[in-house]
């Protein structure tokens, strides 16, 4: 398996992008898209991203014999006044490889970056009640609160979120 940090030049990848998030939103998980997501609306996203991608948004991407495992993305802040942090998005784990240790081998990757870039603070959402609830606190995410009906499911419904934040050590 390896970690690699994605370019804008790195379209080759957009093909499979696309796939995993299509099937992580039609699979329940609350990344910010209703279900069914079709392959345009997924690949419009990525195309974004990419197009997107520098020294405030960094693509992490997991894949073994070409084939894409998972992805993950960092933003970091960029006001004057958070330059210590950073914000996690859309972690993303292909079905099939979810249980095998990939999120925490990308999720390190982030705070790893983060720390290079000079952060102490990441922050993350999820909905809650969500299997990455689990994997974050495993990883060291502390729960800061929840707000109700935050955010609409992948199938309509208001659901609630939850923040958390990890402090980085140098």
């Amino acid at each position: 398996m390896q970690l690699q940090l994605l370019t804008p030049t790195d379209q080759h990848w957009l093909p499979d992008l696309s796939r995993l998030l299509q099937h992580t939103v039609d699979g329940g998980a609350s990344v910010g898209f209703l279900a069914p997501l079709s392959a345009d609306q997924a690949q419009a996203y990525w195309l974004d991203v990419l197009a997107g991608l520098g020294p405030q948004l960094q693509l992490f991407i997991a894949h073994h014999d070409g084939q894409l495992l998972g992805t993950v993305q960092l933003a970091l802040c960029a006001k004057a006044n958070g330059r210590h942090r950073g914000e996690v998005q859309k972690l993303m784990v292909a079905p099939a490889s979810r249980g095998s240790g990939i999120a925490r081998q990308l999720m390190e990757a982030v705070e790893a970056a983060a720390r290079h870039d000079g952060r102490s603070l990441l922050v993350l959402d999820t909905q809650q009640g969500s299997a990455a609830e689990t994997v974050y606190a495993r990883l060291g995410w502390q729960r800061a609160g929840s707000i109700p009906d935050f955010a609409a499911s992948p199938y309509g419904e208001l659901a609630a979120t939850v923040f958390y934040f990890k402090r980085l050590q140098r």
